[in-house]
């Protein structure tokens, strides 16, 4: 395997990306090419011990800025993220890792690799823990701030190939994002995706299902707009921190459920629906996200991740 790392992304970049690409060479054999600056490259490898056979430098002359819009890929196209996610598409690299801007990647992933067919709009996946250990996967979660019936129908079948990646389930349930868990409840996009959903024989669709139920097992894929998702996800982000403060204070640690919602132990997530593997990790990642991100990239290249995503698509049409 060949996975292109784009250590210039980030908040905590090049170290922190090429720290976690050293870490993860003397664990895999996976050849890794950093793609970036080669001063920059050749500074953080300064007197590190690694074997070249296992990393690889490809330069990039610009980078895109955390703040930057996806549209500064038209004038940055020797950034980073673009030659990195150029590997892929080029053959030279199975899949792409940035810790940069979601937006930009997503932008380079749509433009140089290409949406896969039948999908209008790939779409953000983000996970939630849940009880047991089991993850329930959110999608969209900011990609696609409206959305359509037939859309949330592709993310379903997207989401139910990357569930079962991670998880190893035959027929992950999904269910959709509403206010209620009656088929009458939501507003028209929820009523006329329910309808949409219950007519299909190949997604397992278990019904509505409410925010609070996320972490209690009742699906393995929650399906909404981006828009409601990304709220949602931003949420759940900041009632997280509020609480582990105030455990914090009371108990002078954190308890151990914390651990599931720290990104660094996730690593990333791939963009789905597109001709390619592309992972993305938070801004903020440093070594330990970076090697788990790498590890998300790994699994998707060994169990086939875009083709199973092509052969979902073709079952609905």
């Amino acid at each position: 395997m060949r996975i292109a790392l784009d250590v210039m992304g980030g908040d905590h970049a090049p170290h922190e990306i090429i720290a976690g690409a050293l870490k993860w060479s003397q664990t895999s054999d996976t050849k890794l090419i950093l793609v970036g600056r080669e001063d920059s490259i050749a500074k953080e490898l300064q007197d590190k011990t690694y074997d070249n056979k296992k990393i690889s430098i490809v330069p990039a002359s610009q980078i895109m800025g955390m703040d930057e819009s996806a549209t500064a890929l038209r004038t940055k196209k020797d950034s980073s993220i673009a030659v990195a996610t150029r590997l892929v598409k080029e053959g030279e690299a199975d899949a792409v890792v940035s810790c940069g801007s979601t937006g930009a990647q997503m932008a380079a992933a749509v433009f140089i690799l290409g949406r896969l067919e039948h999908i209008e709009r790939p779409p953000i996946v983000a996970a939630a823990p849940g009880v047991g250990g089991k993850i329930c996967l959110l999608l969209d979660v900011g990609a696609n701030v409206d959305c359509k019936p037939q859309q949330l129908l592709q993310f379903a079948a997207l989401g139910r190939v990357y569930a079962s990646i991670i998880s190893g389930e035959d027929n992950p349930r999904v269910a959709l994002l509403n206010n209620g868990e009656e088929e009458s409840k939501g507003n028209s996009l929820s009523l006329e995706a329910h309808t949409l959903f219950r007519q299909q024989n190949n997604i397992n669709f278990v019904g509505n299902i409410e925010g609070r139920d996320l972490f209690f097992g009742k699906a393995d894929v929650v399906v909404c707009d981006g828009f409601t998702g990304n709220i949602l996800l931003k949420s759940l982000e900041g009632m997280a921190m509020f609480l582990g403060k105030e455990c914090f204070k009371e108990m002078g640690k954190l308890p151990i459920v914390f651990q599931q919602f720290d990104y660094s132990r996730v690593g990333g997530a791939p963009l789905l629906g597109v001709n390619g593997v592309s992972i993305v990790c938070h801004g903020s990642s440093k070594s330990e996200a970076v090697f788990n991100g790498i590890k998300i990239a790994e699994q998707c290249i060994a169990r086939q991740m875009v083709s199973r995503q092509i052969q979902a698509l073709n079952k609905m049409q």
